[in-house]
């Protein structure tokens, strides 16, 4: 198929799409595709997981369980384990995985595997588009040659590009269809036709000059957050020496109606994205000699915050005469942001694994995340109720979900320790904010 049929096929709604990955980037892409009429078959491994959607469950919070009946029902979605049915489709995004090792080096093997698969089954028309988050330059230095491996050749007989997922989890404001979609080809004509395909679902595309600039873009936006982040939780920390209420502080800030984001200090980062993707980069340039010094000393000083916070529970306890060993103490929130039930890179769980590790007897609530294992130890969501918030020594907000009564927390509590700024607006002896 020529540029110009394939192009037809997008514009006309046609084009049988096929997302390789049925994840929290994956899944929502596909019903988006679905919802306006494209043929989508999603691929994934986990054959639990596709024969759940097959019969209408979502595993995804922003995807409801009848949205996925409903395009199931209607023909329009088809999840499969069965790869070989990635001929049959014009258009294949990939949205798997993207980890570092412990090492912090990319861990590129979802990729390569998805590639792999793909390569087998590449025909001359297709377009192939990678959203997974990766290093400047993995689509032209090792995507592209392992897809022109087959014979073809990208920019003439298929098409390459880039295209940086944007999923906010949880989100209400801003979805898939009024997020930007940032795109870059391999080539020009393979910028456009991928240009071409999120019209056909998003309101507004930016296309940059290339698949390395694309790559690029997602990094920008999540070292900058990284960066800033750690920037305010250093601020924390010298506004609890100096006394003052950092708060306070970041919300009369924000009041100059210029040169100024507000950004909020935390137990550390959590989430696929931002703890992880800064290092993607930095990975990048020290293979070229350069020292990526902001990232590095964000990462320095955004793992050490669990640490600082665990402290600050040792201190808090310390004044009320008792050690952390054997002390009972209560963690509201374990997901890694607010009303999601995401525990990936939780900053939550570092903090649980070092009051543990001090002997420290733990229960927690939260109502997105059922259970938890912590180096082997389960734990279970409890209760919030008032003879529970009683027993602990201390209630140590880790995760401000909008659903958890925290007046009646510091209502019940010995000592509430709050790390989110949940208690905002409320003045209490029993309080102690990060």
């Amino acid at each position: 198929m020529s540029k110009k049929g394939l192009s037809a096929k997008i514009a006309s709604r046609k084009a049988v799409v096929g997302i390789v990955g049925l994840g929290y980037v994956g899944l929502p892409l596909a019903a988006a595709f679905a919802q306006k009429g494209f043929r989508v078959v999603g691929f994934d491994v986990d054959a639990a997981k596709v024969k759940a959607l097959a019969s209408g469950r979502s595993h995804i919070a922003d995807v409801s369980s009848p949205t996925i009946r409903e395009i199931v029902s209607g023909g329009r979605f088809a999840p499969t384990t069965q790869f070989s049915r990635l001929s049959a489709c014009d258009a294949i995004i990939i949205c798997v995985p993207t980890p570092l090792r412990k090492t912090k080096d990319p861990d590129l093997t979802f990729i390569l595997a998805a590639c792999e698969a793909i390569m087998g089954r590449l025909r001359k028309g297709q377009l192939i588009v990678l959203e997974s988050t990766t290093y400047p330059g993995t689509t032209r230095e090792m995507v592209r040659p392992v897809f022109e491996g087959s014979g073809l050749k990208a920019g003439r007989d298929f098409h390459l590009a880039f295209s940086p997922e944007r999923v906010d989890p949880g989100n209400k404001t801003y979805g898939i269809e009024n997020t930007p979609k940032v795109v870059g080809g391999v080539t020009p004509a393979c910028g456009a036709l991928a240009a071409e395909l999120y019209g056909e679902i998003v309101d507004s595309v930016i296309e940059v000059s290339s698949a390395d600039s694309a790559e690029m873009v997602k990094l920008l936006e999540n070292t900058f957050r990284a960066v800033n982040i750690a920037m305010v939780n250093e601020i924390a920390r010298m506004c609890h020496r100096l006394g003052v209420d950092v708060w306070e502080i970041i919300d009369a800030a924000k009041t100059k109606p210029f040169g100024f984001m507000p950004f909020y200090p935390g137990p550390g980062l959590g989430g696929h994205c931002i703890p992880v993707d800064p290092n993607y980069l930095a990975w990048k340039m020290k293979s070229l000699n350069f020292e990526p010094r902001f990232i590095d000393l964000a990462s320095a000083t955004n793992s050490r915050m669990p640490d600082y916070v665990a402290g600050r529970v040792a201190e808090l306890l310390n004044g009320m005469g008792k050690a952390v060993r054997a002390s009972r103490i209560l963690i509201l929130g374990v997901a890694y942001k607010p009303g999601v039930k995401d525990i990936r890179e939780s900053p939550a769980l570092d903090v649980m694994k070092l009051l543990l590790d001090q002997g420290a007897r733990l229960s927690y609530h939260d109502p997105f995340v059922p259970r938890v294992s912590i180096e082997g130890a389960v734990l279970r969501s409890a209760a919030l109720t008032p003879a529970s918030i009683k027993r602990s020594d201390l209630a140590l907000i880790l995760t401000a979900h909008a659903s958890v009564d925290y007046s009646r927390v510091l209502k019940h509590a010995k000592m509430v320790f709050d790390t989110r700024n949940a208690a905002a607006g409320i003045s209490r002896r029993n309080l102690r904010r990060l």
